[in-house]
C-alpha cells in the first residue's frame, strides 16, 4: 500500500530527471571505456574486475606453488614474445638527406620516429666504431658524431673529422677509416640527391678499401686489431651495398645486380645486411624470374629466418604461372588445377607470415615511406615490402586479381585464438606496440588479429542508448510514460507485496506490530 502511495506521488519530471541522469552517466562510462580500450587494448571495468574483484571472490592464493608456476610460465611467454618481436634493419631503407628529408620539406611531416632513428644511431655505433677509436683524434670525433642526436651537429662533426685528417697528412691519407665513416654520414644525411650521395660514397669507398686492406694484414696481431678489422669490414660492406642501391635508384639496375652479386660472393657470412633482398628486388625489376627463383632456392630454406620479401616473392612466381588465365568463376566450376593450387597455397603461406601486406598491394590502404627498421610479420615490414614491390606485382598480369580472390582464405586455416600457427609459429601478440613505435603518428597502424570490442563497452553502449531513448520519450510524452513507469514498477514490486501480505497473515498482529516498530 505504501509503495502505491509513493509511486502516485512521483511526477513526470522525476522520470525525465531519472532517465536523463542515467543516460548521462552511462554515456560518460562508455566514452571512458572506449578511450581506455583504444589506448590500452582492454576494458577498464574488465581489468579491474579481473585484477581486484576476482581475488576477493575466491581467486587463487598468490603464495601457492601452482600460482608461482603459472607466473613463471607467463614470464617465459613474455620473454618469448619479446624475442619474437626483434626489430631488424630495413635492407631497402631510404637515404635520409635525399629522400626522407625531401618528404619533410614537401609535406611538413616527419616520416621517421625518434625510436626508429635511435635504433639507427645504435646500429651506426655498432658497425662504424670500435674501442680503439679514442686513440685517434679524427676517429674520436666520428665516434661522438654517431652518438649525436642533432643532425646538423653530426654533419658538422663529419666535416671537422675530414678537415682534421687533411691537416694531419700531406697528401691526405686515403686509408683513414674516419674519412670513410665521415663520407658515409655526409652521403646519408647531407646529400640532397642520389647522385650527390653516390659521389660521396665513392669517396668513402676509396678510403674504406685502403683501411680494410691494412687492417686485414694486422688482424691476427691482437684483439684490438681484430676489432678494427671487423669494423673496417662492416664499413666496406655498407659502402658497397649503398653504392649498389644508388645504381638501382639511378636506373643502372644491371650494374646494381652485379655489385650485389660480387658483394655476396666476397662476404658470404655477412647475412645481417640481408643483401639478398636487395638483389631480389633488382632482379624483379629486370624481370629476370629464373635468377629470382635461384636466389629463392638458396634463401627460402626452413633453417633460415623468413621475411615478407621471401614469402611474397615466392608467391608472386607461383602466381605468375597461372594468373594471366585465372578466373574465379571457372575455378569454382571445374576446381583448381595443380598449378593454381600451388599458387594459392603460396599466397596463403605468405599471408600467414605477414597478414598486413595484401591490403597495401591491393591498394586498400595507403602507403607511407618505409621506416629504417622493420618488425618481421608486422605492419612496418608490410609497408617496406609493398613500397618497393607493388610495381612488380602490377607488372605480372592477373597476379593482383589472384591475390584479391584468395588471400582472405588464409584466415580460415589458422586456429583462433592464435594458440598455434598453420605453417609458421603463432603470430606474435606484441607487433602492434612495436609498430606504433616504429611508424609515424599520422599512419593508422594495421592490427592483426582485430581486437573484438569487450562486453562492457557493448553493454554500456546499449545501456546509454536505452536510457537516452527513455529520457527522450519521457520528455515528449510525460504522462503516458508516467503511466508506463508506474505499471512497470507495480509489476516489479508485485512479488514483494505478495510476500509481505503472506507474512502479515501468518505472523500474529502483536508480533508484526513490534517488528514494524523496530
Amino acid at each position: 500500500m505504501d509503495i502505491h502511495m509513493f509511486l502516485n506521488t512521483l511526477t513526470p519530471k522525476f522520470y525525465v530527471a531519472l532517465t536523463g541522469t542515467s543516460s548521462l552517466i552511462s554515456g560518460l562510462i562508455l566514452i571512458f571505456e572506449w578511450w581506455y580500450f583504444r589506448k590500452y587494448g582492454t576494458s577498464f571495468i574488465e581489468q579491474v574486475s579481473v585484477s581486484h574483484l576476482r581475488p576477493l571472490l575466491g581467486g587463487v592464493d598468490s603464495s601457492s606453488p601452482s600460482n608461482s608456476n603459472t607466473s613463471n610460465g607467463e614470464a617465459d611467454s613474455n620473454r618469448q614474445s619479446v624475442s619474437e618481436c626483434k626489430v631488424w634493419r630495413n635492407p631497402l631503407n631510404l637515404f635520409r638527406g635525399a629522400e626522407y628529408n625531401r618528404y619533410t620539406w614537401v609535406t611538413g611531416r616527419e616520416p621517421l620516429t625518434y625510436y626508429d632513428m635511435n635504433l639507427s644511431a645504435q646500429d651506426h655505433q655498432t658497425f662504424f666504431t670500435c674501442d680503439s677509436d679514442h686513440l685517434r683524434p679524427a676517429d674520436a670525433i666520428m665516434q661522438k658524431a654517431w652518438r649525436e642526436r642533432n643532425p646538423q651537429a653530426r654533419i658538422s662533426a663529419a666535416h671537422e673529422a675530414l678537415e682534421l685528417e687533411e691537416s694531419r697528412s700531406s697528401p691526405p691519407l686515403l686509408s683513414s677509416c674516419s674519412c670513410a665513416t665521415a663520407y658515409i654520414l655526409l652521403a646519408e644525411e647531407e646529400a640532397t640527391t642520389i647522385m650527390e650521395a653516390e659521389r660521396l660514397f665513392k669517396q668513402a669507398l676509396k678510403a674504406g678499401e685502403g683501411c680494410y686492406r691494412r687492417s686485414q694484414q694486422l688482424q691476427h696481431h691482437g684483439t684490438q686489431y681484430e676489432a678494427q678489422h671487423r669494423r673496417d669490414t662492416n664499413v666496406l660492406v655498407y659502402i658497397k651495398r649503398r653504392l649498389a642501391m644508388c645504381s638501382r635508384k639511378l636506373g643502372r639496375t644491371r650494374e646494381a645486380v652485379k655489385m650485389m652479386r660480387d658483394l655476396m660472393k666476397e662476404f658470404p657470412l655477412l647475412s645481417m645486411f640481408n643483401i639478398h633482398e636487395n638483389l631480389l628486388e633488382s632482379l624483379l625489376e629486370l624481370q629476370n624470374y629464373a635468377d629470382v627463383q635461384a636466389v629463392l632456392a638458396k634463401y627460402d630454406d626452413i633453417s633460415l629466418p623468413k621475411s615478407a620479401t621471401i614469402c611474397y616473392t615466392a608467391a608472386l612466381l607461383k602466381a605468375r604461372a597461372v594468373s594471366d588465365k585465372f578466373s574465379p568463376e571457372a575455378a569454382s566450376r571445374r576446381g583448381l588445377s595443380t598449378a593454381e593450387m600451388n599458387a594459392v597455397e603460396a599466397i596463403h603461406r605468405a599471408v600467414e607470415f605477414n597478414p598486413h601486406v595484401p591490403k597495401y598491394l591491393l591498394e586498400m590502404k595507403s602507403l607511407i615511406l618505409p621506416p629504417e627498421h622493420i618488425l618481421k610479420r608486422g605492419d612496418s615490414e608490410a609497408i617496406a615490402y609493398a613500397f618497393f614491390h607493388l610495381q612488380h606485382w602490377k607488372r605480372v598480369e592477373g597476379a593482383l586479381n589472384l591475390l584479391h580472390c584468395t588471400w582472405e582464405g588464409t584466415f580460415r586455416m589458422i586456429p583462433y585464438p592464435l594458440e598455434k600457427g598453420h605453417l609458421f609459429y603463432p603470430y606474435p601478440i606484441c607487433t602492434e606496440t612495436a609498430d606504433r613505435e616504429l611508424l609515424p603518428m599520422f599512419h593508422e597502424v594495421s592490427v592483426y588479429p582485430k581486437k573484438e570490442l569487450p562486453f562492457f563497452i557493448l553493454f554500456t553502449a546499449g545501456l546509454c542508448s536505452f536510457t537516452a531513448m527513455l529520457a527522450l520519450l519521457t520528455h515528449q510524452f510525460p504522462e503516458l510514460m508516467g503511466v508506463f513507469a508506474k505499471a512497470f514498477l507495480s509489476t516489479l514490486f508485485a512479488p514483494l507485496n505478495f510476500i509481505m501480505e503472506k507474512v502479515e497473515s501468518i505472523l500474529p498482529s502483536s508480533l508484526w506490530h513490534q517488528l514494524t516498530r523496530i
